[in-house]
């Protein structure tokens, strides 16, 4: 099966997934008025090649609002339960709480976390994509995260050894607001956090 058509069908089966996993985090607060609308993101074929086989898949089976800390299963999170309000998109020089995160990309962001110790011109190009709507790019808390470099989604995860790799801006072009997300139309602004 070619490159494309593994990214084509991946695509649809987690479309399908989550229009029919939803249920329990429902947003009043998205899009207008609580309407949900459908976003399409066109993928090239130069993106699903930069990404390959590298893009890991989870299910997610919980989209529920709770207060509190969430133990999740991946470091870090793809989704499941998460705070009713979410994290705003944009850039942070600080590490975020993750139960917020996980809203935001219920609402499609592409959260990019990063070790601290990530050098200050990787930094920098990953704070170049979050100009772009629905990405949240933060360091982690510390360095335990499973590389220098972890961009997220709902549902999907890769993991880079450094920002300049190809794959994590394809991976932001591919699944900011991309078929996988749960609430498409909701905001990533009007949350909590000020982006820099």
């Amino acid at each position: 099966m070619s490159v494309h058509l593994r990214g084509a069908l991946a695509a649809f089966v987690l479309a399908v997934l989550a229009a029919c996993g939803g249920g329990g985090g429902g947003d009043s607060e998205g899009g207008s008025g609580g309407a949900t609308t459908t976003t399409t993101t066109t993928t090239t074929d130069s993106t699903v090649a930069a990404l390959g086989d590298r893009v890991q898949r989870f299910l997610v089976s919980s989209q529920t609002h709770v207060q509190g800390q969430v133990d999740y299963p991946q470091t870090p999170p793809v989704g499941g339960a998460h705070n009713p309000t979410w994290w705003n998109c944009g850039f942070y020089s600080s590490s975020i709480v993750p139960e917020l995160a996980v809203h935001s990309m219920e609402h499609g962001a592409v959260w990019i976390a990063f070790r601290p110790s990530l050098p200050d011109d990787q930094v920098a190009s990953l704070r170049q994509l979050a100009r772009r709507p629905y990405v949240l790019v933060a360091p982690w808390a510390d360095d335990s995260i499973p590389a220098p470099v972890v961009a997220s989604a709902w549902g999907l995860q890769l993991r880079a050894d450094t920002a300049a790799d190809p794959a994590v801006a394809a991976f932001v072009e591919a699944y900011a607001q991309g078929p996988q997300t749960p609430e498409p139309g909701a905001r990533c602004t009007g949350g909590f956090g000020d982006p820099e």
